[in-house]
Parts: C-alpha cells; structure tokens; sequence
C-alpha cells in the first residue's frame, strides 16, 4: 500500500497540501508581488475593485509593482456600466507586465457587510479567477485573502470559501498557491486547510 499524502512544510514556510494526484495547494506567507514559478505559465490574483484601476492594500501593491502598462491595460477592458469593469464575483486577466509571472487575474470580491450573500459572491470571485486562468493555460496561480482587507470578511469564513472552491478545481492546475501577507491570515488558512483537506491528507 502506498504511504498516505501528507502536508509537507518547506524551509520557508510554505505548507504544501496534494488535491490530487497532479494537484498541489501550497498556503505560504509573504509578498504577491514578488511570486512566481513559472513565467509562461503562471498569474497572480489581484483583488481588484469593480473600477479596476488600482486601489490600496494587495490592489495598489500589484499596481505599483506591474507598472503604468497595467493600468492601461485595464482602462482597455470594457465597462460592463457605467464605472464597472469586473462586477462582484467575476474576474478579468491581463498580461503581468513588470511583475515576475506571466499574467494578473482581477476580481473583485464581496463587501462582508453590506453583500446579500458573501460567501456566494466570494467562491464565485474564486471560482472565475481559476475559470479565466485555465482558459489561458495558466498551471501555476496565487491567491491573496480575497475580501479580507478593508472589505471585512472573517478569516475563518473566508478561508472556508476559498479552500472548499479550490478543491473544484484539483485536476486542472499544477500547483494553486495562497501567498498571505499577513501571519493572522497565514495561521487562520493553515489550520482550515488541515481542516478541509484532512481526508486528501490521510487517504492511501
């Protein structure tokens, strides 16, 4: 019999977690903008307002680190309405210009407190981030906290939303990473990851 999948620690504190076979979520802390795996075939997520054009927190971090290119970029995405590129819950890509991966997928996640149904709006957020990533090739991806700045979600319930999505998605990408700024955040994932994926983690 095989020797069960584990979460495997490495010397700079990523925690890696198999979701398949092929699959592998990775929850570390650190800077978004300075990841990369692979520059052809990688991306960020950049937890974007509807506008699209920048903001504070991981928004502006990855503006500021992509260049001017980027927001250009993003003044050419059509306006869906007046004033919005990327509604709540979907997600847009462009190239990552000068950042160290190939492409950033914007989305834009739920305000806690005044959404209908956050945790519905987040996975969706999550879940279109990977659709878009997918369609261009894209095998490795990382993930902020979507929502867990100024837009106030929980982290435990946060970190629920995002895991569970993923695991939807376990055989179409290589590695799909959680880069977390904050060591809150980092604990808070890591524990709901040994949580959740308990039974990937013990199966034979």
């Amino acid at each position: 019999m095989d020797a069960p999948a584990r979460a495997s620690a490495s010397s700079n504190g990523a925690v890696r977690f198999p979701l398949s076979p092929t699959t592998a979520l990775i929850i570390q802390q650190g800077d978004i903008t300075q990841w990369s795996i692979d520059s052809s075939s990688d991306a960020i997520v950049n937890p974007a307002n509807e506008r699209m054009l920048g903001g504070g927190g991981a928004d502006g971090a990855i503006h500021r680190a992509a260049g001017p290119e980027l927001l250009q970029a993003c003044y050419s995405v059509p306006e869906v309405r007046r004033g919005v590129r990327c509604p709540v819950g979907e997600a847009r890509i462009t190239p990552g210009f000068r950042l160290p991966v190939s492409h950033v997928v914007h989305t834009v996640g739920p305000i806690y407190h005044s959404n209908s149904d956050p945790a519905t709006s987040l996975a969706s957020a999550y879940r279109n981030s990977l659709r878009v990533a997918k369609e261009k090739n894209i095998q490795y991806i990382a993930f902020p906290a979507i929502s867990c700045g100024v837009y106030g979600y929980p982290y435990d319930e946060a970190a629920t939303v995002a895991i569970s999505t993923i695991k939807e998605f376990q055989n179409d990408f290589k590695e799909v990473h959680f880069v977390l700024f904050l060591r809150d955040i980092y604990e808070v994932w890591l524990n709901k990851a040994n949580d959740l994926l308990k039974d990937e983690n013990s199966a034979p």
